[in-house]
């Protein structure tokens, strides 16, 4: 029996076709990428939001909200940058409001996603109930974007900022939350923060999951707003899997297209989280900054005890906290406070004499215990990743930035 369609029926079932179930692009699409500014692709970027304290508002610039929301009424927050690049690895000031213009890194990279058709994953912890509620350990304390096109190329974008971004599509824009930096009903730029942009190959695309899935990321695939899947077959069943407790008791290391390493520390690994950086880069000494509070773990040398360990890390290298930086001649506060001198970003860098010049991005704090009794206290007790570069210039401008102040050991 032969089937016959009218012109209008062939009509509606393309429309249907296009509307839910081609999501392959008949034209391939450029994959999306990390840009500095609209147009000036890039292989990596880097950005230091400063806190309120130190480089208050936008200096000058007014914000806007072109990814959904208002302008919130904060009693103060700062939106002032510095940045860095593969295009130029010194450390550099940013105009305007961060996140806010097609003529900054991260407005221009998330722009570029939010208002394309490409695959895209969102995952974060503190999504403050839009489109998921806060959840804490053993869920991952890590936050970020993954976007790609239907040959499986794109980026990750790492942050460090509750709440944001909490859409991906201006097509699936949040419910009842903006979705710009500034214009979030959570104060997320009173502190300071970080972001990290990173080109990615297909590999790269996938290696990332498999490092979000052992790290027990907050994500949902069924909530449009932070899922659009698809692409590969392989990378739309990885995605498929996010969503869930890993049992991963293994750190996992891969080093990305880029000579990026990636590090995937599962929640169940309950070792302090920078300890664990320093002995994987093979006992390198570190100075980070991070979100330090109770239960904060102190500084320490190359030969503190730590008893919540996993021997096979090897042993880890002296960790310094830094309390205090500097840019300018300012000072910036480094201690994990809701206040104004506050510091949410996560960021460490080689700190010896025969450095090996490491720059490190991460997703965890220092806080939780050095030997227990309890050591999945605080961040022992959480999964999340570390992008590590090595890179002379830029750790030498991040060891810059992090110079000041140290916590006691």
């Amino acid at each position: 029996m032969s089937l016959r369609f009218t012109v209008r029926q062939l009509s509606l079932i393309l429309f249907w076709c296009l509307a839910y179930y081609c999501r392959t692009p008949l034209v391939a699409q450029e994959a999306p990428t990390p840009l500095v500014k609209s147009g000036q692709p890039t292989d990596w970027w880097f950005v230091f939001k400063f806190n309120a304290e130190s480089f208050p508002a936008c200096g000058g610039a007014q914000r806007t909200c072109p990814f959904g929301g208002a302008v919130e009424q904060y009693k103060t927050f700062s939106q002032q940058f510095v940045f860095a690049s593969s295009a130029d690895h010194t450390l550099q000031p940013g105009g305007g409001c961060i996140g806010d213009t097609t003529g900054d890194p991260l407005g221009a990279t998330f722009g570029q996603i939010y208002n394309d058709t490409f695959f895209y994953l969102i995952w974060n912890d503190q999504f403050y109930g839009d489109p998921l509620p806060n959840k804490d350990a053993p869920w991952g304390h890590s936050k970020g974007l993954l976007a790609w096109n239907s040959d499986g190329n794109g980026m990750v974008l790492q942050v460090s900022t509750p709440s944001w971004p909490g859409s991906g599509s201006s097509g699936e824009p949040r419910k009842t939350d903006g979705n710009t930096l500034g214009c979030v009903a959570d104060n997320d730029v009173l502190v300071s923060q970080h972001f990290f942009a990173l080109a990615l190959t297909k590999p790269d695309i996938v290696a990332v999951l498999k490092a979000l899935a052992n790290a027990s990321v907050v994500t949902d695939p069924g909530k449009l707003e932070i899922v659009n899947n698809g692409g590969p077959s392989d990378i739309e069943a990885l995605v498929n899997g996010l969503g869930k407790i890993s049992k991963s008791k293994t750190v996992t290391t891969a080093v990305l297209s880029s000579g990026v390493l990636l590090i995937s520390k599962p929640s169940d690994l309950n070792v302090p989280p920078w300890q664990m950086v320093s002995a994987l880069l093979g006992g390198e000494p570190l100075r980070a900054a991070t979100w330090w509070a109770k239960p904060e773990i102190p500084t320490t040398t190359a030969s503190t005890a730590v008893g919540c360990w996993d021997q096979s890390l090897g042993p880890p290298g002296a960790v310094e906290i830094a309390l205090t930086g500097t840019w300018q001649g300012k000072t910036l506060g480094f201690q994990g406070v809701g206040e104004p001198d506050g510091n949410h970003a996560k960021i460490g860098v080689s700190s010896g004499e025969d450095e090996h010049n490491y720059v490190i991005f991460g997703d965890l704090n220092q806080q939780g215990t050095l030997d227990g009794p309890h050591c999945d206290s605080s961040q022992n007790g959480r999964g999340g990743l570390f992008f590590v570069l090595q890179d002379a210039q830029l750790s030498n401008r991040v060891r810059d930035l992090l110079q000041g102040e140290t916590a006691p050991q």
